[in-house]
């Protein structure tokens, strides 16, 4: 009897090491408010899902390897809030990231689908972080480097060196017969240490030809940062983009983030160049926007958003219209 105990006792033990060991978390956001939009043309009055975070549904896993060596894996969904639908009609299942990993000493490694360079450093400057109507993708770096996620794509994290960390991404075409069509590459060297940030970013993105767009490349340069003074963030980027169908764009940003108590405010201004004049696509806009925390996983957010654009520029809204969003709602984390 004592024996048995014993034996239950220690095959216990290892099932609650074996357990230790492995773990996988659901997580996910949900977020919906209301939005007013005038276009120049029309005004909607809508419900929107995902104004300041994506809505999700995402199971994340990781394994201890021994030796310093962990497995990992990420699976993420994105769906409306509003409507209960897949968030892109095009991919049913986990369209935001699928990918499997491994980290150790060396860093980690990724093989599947996930964000690009410029989207992760986009996401770190700008204040709205890349959503709230007020995210700097309506704009900035939008032709190229405003992919937000690659398909077919193998990913190296560089460890922690002194604050200075690296990416570097290469993305499979996948286009029969051409090794070039479709493919990508994608480079990143950031820098943090106590209030500073700064990142140095490059995107090069080849095009799957058509039978009127020949095989080309389009390239994106980013250089941003931060610096959190305690009563303001500042944040500021500036990029450069060529490639089909764009001449040479310069786009500028500066902007701030104000917390107080459970409050904050975000702004931010941004301008878009276009070098050519024959193009005529530049744009500005303005954004301020608001945020409550509720709970550590509740809060409530509101911006305005203000886009003026040239002519031939179609970046939001209407063809050379001025375009200006309202929106306020409620994002829950879990």
């Amino acid at each position: 009897m004592k024996k048995s105990l014993l034996a239950l006792a220690v095959l216990g033990a290892f099932t609650g090491i074996a357990s230790a060991q492995t773990s996988v978390t659901i997580y996910g956001v949900a977020d919906v408010g209301y939005t007013r939009e005038d276009n120049g043309v029309n005004t909607f009055n809508r419900l929107d899902s995902g104004n300041q975070s994506g809505s999700r549904l995402g199971f994340r896993g990781t394994e201890d390897l021994g030796g310093g060596l962990s497995g990992q894996f990420v699976l993420e969904q994105g769906f409306n809030i509003d409507t209960g639908a897949a968030a892109d009609a095009n991919r049913t299942a986990f369209n935001r990231q699928a990918y499997v990993g491994l980290t150790g000493n060396f860093g980690q490694l990724r093989l599947g689908r996930q964000k690009t360079v410029m989207y992760d450093s986009l996401d770190a400057i700008d204040p709205f972080h890349i959503a709230n109507k007020g995210g700097m993708d309506r704009l900035f770096a939008r032709n190229t480097g405003g992919a937000s996620r690659s398909d077919n794509t193998i990913a190296y994290f560089t460890p922690n060196m002194t604050g200075f960390t690296g990416e570097v991404t290469y993305s499979f075409g996948e286009v029969a017969g051409s090794n070039r069509s479709n493919r990508q590459y994608g480079l990143s060297l950031n820098y943090a240490a106590g209030p500073l940030f700064l990142t140095a970013d490059y995107l090069n993105q080849n095009n799957t030809p058509t039978a009127t767009v020949a095989d080309d490349r389009a390239k994106t340069a980013l250089f941003g940062g931060t610096y959190d003074f305690g009563v303001v963030k500042a944040h500021a980027g500036f990029a450069t983009e060529k490639g089909v169908g764009i001449a040479n764009n310069r786009d500028y940003m500066v902007g701030a983030t104000v917390p107080f108590g459970a409050s904050a405010v975000q702004l931010d201004y941004i301008k878009k160049s276009d070098k050519s004049s024959a193009n005529n696509q530049g744009a500005k806009q303005y954004a301020l926007g608001y945020t409550y925390a509720l709970s550590k996983r509740t809060n409530f957010y509101s911006s305005y958003t203000h886009t003026q654009q040239d002519a031939g520029a179609g970046y939001v809204g209407v063809i050379g219209q001025t375009d200006k969003v309202l929106n306020a709602g409620v994002r829950h984390t879990f």
